[in-house]
């Protein structure tokens, strides 16, 4: 892909089925810039509210895009789909839920395990 100037149809679809910020984007965005931009035009009448861009995950043919890379960078499809709207998925996970998951999972005791082989 040559230069920035190929552009993208994006939506991006969140957990309750919604579509935001459906818009057209250069191959030289980052995702970093998607999020901020996600974060900024969040709904505001959903139940859960990202606060910052590091709360909030892209995901797109089943891969969670990097921060750092562009849309050229993690492969986007650009021209593939012509007249084609590309549909990504945000989901939404702040830090304190990932921590609180991590610290159930250390205080669960260890269990002793014992597998049967039937031959």
């Amino acid at each position: 892909m040559a230069g920035g100037d190929e552009r993208v149809e994006l939506k991006f679809r969140i957990f309750d089925g919604t579509d935001i910020s459906h818009s057209t984007y250069a191959s030289s965005t980052t995702i970093a810039t998607l999020k901020d931009r996600l974060v900024a035009e969040w709904p505001q009448d959903k139940t859960i509210i990202p606060k910052s861009v590091n709360d909030v995950k892209l995901i797109y043919s089943g891969k969670v895009l990097e921060n750092s890379k562009t849309l050229a960078e993690s492969r986007i499809l650009f021209g593939d789909l012509p007249g084609g709207v590309i549909t990504m998925h945000v989901v939404v996970q702040p830090p304190l839920a990932r921590k609180k998951t991590d610290k159930n999972q250390e205080e669960m005791p260890k269990q002793n395990m014992c597998s049967c082989t039937i031959l």
